[in-house]
């Protein structure tokens, strides 16, 4: 008989020995322990921020093209550079992600973005304005990804879907702020004053380098796997074998969907004041609604996404996102209010759709170049889709902005099509 005792079982255990499970509403955050929660900080200010940044281009748009004397086509460019540039920066972003650590990789990606944002407050003319936001590309494109990646590896795969949902609804609270900034930036300066300082409020991020320097690390275990692989960080691997099928697909999925969103991104703005005659105030107005829904379509997509699947969540939220921007754009003049409550789901499902991404590029590389993965083509489909704000802005000068912006509903088409060639990821384990 054996005459080992027993260990005493802890008072939160069932009759049956077993924790029960944490069904709470806040069970993701609970679930990524202490180390993870100061990840999860990290990455949700670098994403905040690096959205704040981007916003600035948008928002100060027609007195940007005001000051310059730009048609709509060189303003378009404006956003276009920037994520073309992007691809790139993503690419090299999951390349050091890969070989030098998830945090050391997201500090020189957020340093990038906040230097030459501030860089564009101090443009001569167009062309150096246009170079210096090429550049802020560079960080732009790399920031997601090396985020989502290092709290995708602590989450658990049961939660990752909401955490990464909650993480990229930063993108929502950066919007606002640049929203809420703008508004009183434009109200108190005149407009070709206002738009230098909205670029230079984007030294904001250099706190962050702070607190992630001092307190954010990389998940452990797979920290320990993805130094022990001869091959990480190969960009060449995910171009070969079952994962070259991944990266084509994965890559015209991003394009469908980013092509969709920041087609709107860039032009509602616009839109709101060339045609609907709103002023600052009113613009920041009808923005609220539509970032508001942003922000609950984004904690609402990461929660679907783990309930019925990442296609799914992403085939759902295509759908009510093209019909969106049909009957954003369809209401008829004198109807403004109509505009304003229609904002809200048009923000909300847009934004539900990016929940899934994060967990899913993730869930489709191996840890050895997870961070290259991830990095391409999230933002390689960014470059691509990058085109349709461009195109929208050279029609609009003979169909209107609204007209043009029909143009985004074909990118989630193209996101539905992309599924085709990718596997369900739900509940697959990372390390």
């Amino acid at each position: 008989m054996s005459t080992t005792q027993p260990q005493s079982q802890p008072q939160t255990q069932t009759g049956q020995g077993r924790l029960p499970d944490d069904t709470g509403a806040f069970a993701w955050l609970r679930a990524l322990g202490p180390r993870g929660r100061r990840a999860f900080a990290g990455a949700f200010g670098g994403f905040a921020l690096d959205s704040y940044d981007y916003f600035t281009l948008p928002l100060s748009m027609v007195a940007i093209s005001a000051y310059f004397s730009l048609d709509h086509g060189q303003t378009g460019l404006l956003t276009t550079v920037t994520l073309v540039v992007s691809a790139i920066g993503g690419a090299l972003a999951g390349i050091l992600a890969d070989r030098i650590g998830r945090v050391k990789a997201l500090m020189v990606t957020v340093t990038t973005y906040a230097v030459f944002t501030v860089a564009c407050g101090f443009a001569p003319n167009y062309e150096t304005l246009l170079v210096f936001r090429a550049l802020q590309g560079l960080g732009f494109g790399g920031e997601w990804a090396v985020g989502a990646i290092l709290v995708a590896e602590y989450a658990t795969a049961r939660h990752r879907g909401r955490t990464l949902g909650a993480v990229q609804s930063s993108w929502a609270a950066g919007w606002a702020l640049a929203v809420i900034v703008y508004t009183v930036v434009f109200h108190f300066l005149d407009p070709d004053t206002a738009w230098r300082v909205m670029f230079w409020t984007g030294a904001l991020p250099a706190l962050l380098i702070v607190y992630v320097r001092r307190n954010v690390s990389d998940a452990p275990e797979a920290a320990k796997r993805r130094t022990s692989s001869s091959g990480r960080g190969s960009f060449s691997a995910i171009f070969r074998g079952d994962l070259l099928r991944i990266t084509v697909f994965a890559t015209l999925l991003s394009t469908g969907v980013q092509g969709g969103y920041y087609t709107l991104a860039t032009w509602v703005p616009t839109y709101l004041k060339t045609e609907r005659g709103l002023t600052v105030v009113g613009t920041g107005g009808y923005l609220a609604f539509l970032i508001s829904g942003a922000f609950i379509g984004y904690l609402t997509g990461g929660y679907l996404t783990d309930r019925i699947g990442r296609k799914r969540n992403i085939t759902l939220f295509a759908a009510l996102s093209a019909a969106g921007i049909l009957a954003y754009t369809s209401i008829p003049e004198g109807s403004n209010g109509l505009l304003l409550v229609l904002g809200f789901p048009l923000g909300f499902c847009m934004s539900a759709i990016f929940s899934g991404f994060g967990s899913f590029l993730s869930e489709l590389y191996p840890t050895a170049v997870r961070g290259t993965g991830q990095g391409f083509t999230y933002n390689s489909g960014r470059a691509v889709g990058a085109f349709l704000p461009t195109l929208v802005g050279f029609l609009s000068d003979s169909w209107g902005v609204g007209g043009a912006l029909v143009f985004g509903a074909a990118g989630y088409g193209l996101a539905v099509a992309a599924l085709s060639g990718l596997p369900e990821t739900r509940g697959r384990e990372l390390v």
